[in-house]
């Protein structure tokens, strides 16, 4: 190091070995990076033992509104230095970000393209008819999709839903009559409460209605809903990435 530094760093004019001004300043500055190190060290050991992290996440509205509140809780109890940042759009656009690596994970509307998505399935569910109770249709047990032909639609309008929907109709052999387009679950049933049309939601929704004038009928043959959580095949997973996607799985 002295030849490298072209400065003495030892007194060897005297028999007890003494640190020259210059080496002292070289003791100093390695202590420093030795501390550095350490942390680094201790950062690192931190993150590949989940103490520490972040987790980018994109969710359609009604799926994290449903699921992602208890979700998040019960994570963060277990990993409190994991911070997890929520994306809240439509599946399109959550797809796409998760190709362009802006996001970890996606959480979205099955089936993807699994040639390009590693794929963990996350919920096996349904959609149901939302109807006032005093709606005629509300006596039936199950309901049949070509028996919606000459009712008043009040769809969810972000695509993931929406498209579904007309696209389910349109195999039923008719194009929906939609009395309203909206992007929040929350006035839609008020609007279904007030008897102003009817609506199509995953069933869990029926949870989260006011059931005393909403009744939810499962649809024959059953109208899937199935989640997926989604990554960019080949992209390198954290440590915390990898335990958040078994907390879900294990939901």
């Amino acid at each position: 190091m002295e030849e490298e530094l072209n400065m003495e760093l030892i007194d060897r004019s005297v028999k007890k070995i003494e640190l020259t001004d210059a080496g002292e300043i070289v003791l100093a500055e390695g202590e420093v990076i030795m501390e550095s190190l350490n942390d680094l060290s201790s950062h690192l050991y931190d993150l590949m033992n989940l103490k520490k992290g972040k987790i980018k996440v994109g969710i359609p509205p009604i799926i994290g509104f449903l699921f992602f509140p208890k979700i998040i809780k019960g994570f963060n109890q277990l990993f409190p230095d994991i911070k997890i940042k929520i994306s809240e759009d439509d599946s399109q656009k959550v797809i796409q970000e998760v190709r362009d690596g802006l996001l970890d994970l996606g959480v979205v509307m099955l089936p993807v393209d699994e040639k390009e998505f590693d794929v963990v399935p996350f919920v096996f569910d349904e959609l149901s008819l939302f109807v006032h109770h005093s709606h005629p249709l509300a006596q039936k047990e199950k309901i049949e999709m070509k028996e919606l032909q000459k009712e008043t639609f009040i769809l969810f309008k972000h695509p993931y839903i929406h498209n579904l929907i007309i696209q389910e109709c349109q195999r039923a052999g008719f194009h929906p009559e939609i009395g309203y387009e909206i992007s929040e679950w929350g006035f839609i049933s008020g609007m279904v409460g007030e008897n102003l049309g009817i609506s199509i939601f995953p069933k869990p929704v029926v949870n989260k209605v006011d059931q005393d004038l909403i009744k939810a009928i499962p649809f024959h043959p059953s109208f899937p809903w199935n989640l997926g959580i989604i990554s960019k095949k080949k992209k390198h997973a954290s440590p915390a990435v990898r335990e958040f996607i078994k907390y879900i799985s294990a939901e």
